[in-house]
């Protein structure tokens, strides 16, 4: 007997498409507050595509269609297709070393006339598919290090291509993945020696290379001690301690000297000294000292008050603007800082502040609830799946976006280096716009199809 095709509205789940649409809404809200001058006419400027809000209204309509499209495609074909468009994704990355633009400093886009695509950015997509059709092979045993390695690799590659292109911050999104790693049962141990490691890297940079030599003995002696039992009856354990030490040691005295003298950029390095406070990093080349000299004077950092901490104009600027909303902010439309063109890039990487001066700190705490809503409601999709396949995608998901909004929050408040992330679905752009809508509505089909086992 003949049945008509279910409605397109059968098994949505309607709370991911409300924080989804609210979110853009705030962001078309802030872009429109930061660009609008009094008198312009507002339908008209609306519909020109020629203001940043007008064009981001238009890549919504796109987006919208897109989510559309997304949950009229059959759930199979998203597993049928993701190593494919993993292996597109690649080359189409690889492309930008051919036909990229170059924008700011980094040649990681490719021009489509009427807007730029970031390939790193849209591949986020495509791996988030990979790793998920990977770790749902019947045959894959994610507890097996040859598994594990295989996963890191689908990860990663786009992250080290995209550090080729000099666009270390995209690639740093690409460690959300661990998120889904860790709940497809990595060990915990993992994550132990990368937040280690982090924090060493932190503390290469900020505390002088003796006294962070000396800290480092100190701490190896006193393992040494603690354990001196177990050291007489097993000495592989004495080996261990010392290799940490040797290594720990060859990451603060050789490779985090190298990634300042010749892998990072000079603006990339200022960034990252302006988040803590250091103006004074010994250079052994003077050619970099007199680049990082020149970065600092582009920032308006080079000149500061004895004990004032060393700040780039963005942060400086982006934090007056929010401090400026107060409590309840100034009211909409009613902003100083960001209307007068204050804070660099505040349709884009810094467009939460706008939202601060705009709503004050209430505004800011309930666009962080809609965030914190969104991942977690998720997580319960997630949870909820039969397929690992749509389990581990979700996940993904959910590392993306909490990565993004936790370093462009951190960011802005000059708790983190600026590494040019987006704030999902509030900051200007087609390419992230329509890749968080892909990201979200391939996750809202999969839940509305998760009654079938996908692999």
């Amino acid at each position: 007997m003949y049945q008509k095709n279910p409605s397109i509205s059968k098994g949505i789940d309607w709370v991911m498409i409300w924080l989804y649409a609210i979110l853009v809404m705030i962001g078309l809200l802030c872009i429109f507050s930061v660009e609008y001058k009094s008198g312009d006419p507002v339908m008209q400027t609306f519909l020109g595509f020629k203001k940043e809000y007008s064009k981001q209204f238009f890549f919504f309509i796109a987006s919208i269609i897109v989510g559309i499209f997304i949950l009229l495609t059959d759930s199979k074909f998203f597993t049928a297709t993701a190593n494919l468009a993993y292996a597109f994704g690649i080359l189409l990355i690889l492309a930008t070393f051919v036909v990229g633009k170059e924008v700011g400093g980094s040649k990681s886009w490719i021009p489509l006339g009427f807007m730029n695509i970031q390939p790193v950015e849209v591949c986020k997509i495509f791996t988030s598919l990979a790793l998920a059709k990977y770790l749902s092979l019947p045959e894959t045993n994610f507890h097996k290090t040859q598994t594990q390695l295989i996963a890191a690799a689908i990860a990663f590659s786009p992250a080290i291509l995209s550090v080729l292109q000099s666009e270390p911050g995209a690639a740093i999104v690409y460690f959300s993945f661990g998120i889904s790693f860790y709940r497809e049962g990595l060990p915990t141990m993992y994550l132990i020696i990368l937040f280690s490691f982090a924090i060493l890297i932190i503390a290469s940079i900020v505390i002088l290379p003796n006294t962070l030599f000396i800290a480092l003995t100190v701490i190896a002696v006193l393992f040494m001690f603690l354990y001196r039992r177990k050291i007489k009856r097993d000495k592989g354990f004495l080996i261990s301690i010392a290799a940490v030490w040797i290594l720990c040691v060859g990451v603060q005295k050789f490779l985090v000297p190298a990634l300042f003298e010749s892998v990072l950029k000079p603006h990339q390095v200022v960034r990252i000294f302006s988040t803590f406070g250091i103006d004074d990093y010994k250079f052994k080349n003077p050619d970099r000292i007199a680049e990082i000299q020149k970065e600092f004077s582009k920032l308006g950092t080079a000149k500061k008050k004895p004990g004032e901490k060393v700040e780039s104009y963005n942060v400086k600027q982006s934090k007056i603007a929010i401090g400026s909303g107060g409590f309840w902010g100034k009211g909409y439309l009613q902003g100083t800082q960001t209307r007068g063109s204050f804070v660099p890039a505040q349709n884009t990487d810094f467009i939460f502040s706008s939202v601060g001066e705009n709503f004050g700190f209430w505004g800011c705490v309930v666009l962080m609830l809609l965030y914190f809503g969104l991942m977690l409601r998720l997580v319960f999709l997630a949870e909820r799946q039969r397929s690992t396949f749509s389990r581990v995608y979700m996940y993904c998901v959910v590392g993306i976006l909490f990565f993004h909004v936790a370093l462009n929050v951190c960011m802005t408040l000059g708790l983190a280096p600026s590494p040019g992330i987006t704030l999902p679905l509030l900051s200007y752009g087609g390419s992230s716009l329509i890749t968080f809508t892909v990201l979200l509505f391939i996750s809202i089909k999969l839940d509305a199809d998760r009654g079938m086992i996908l692999r």
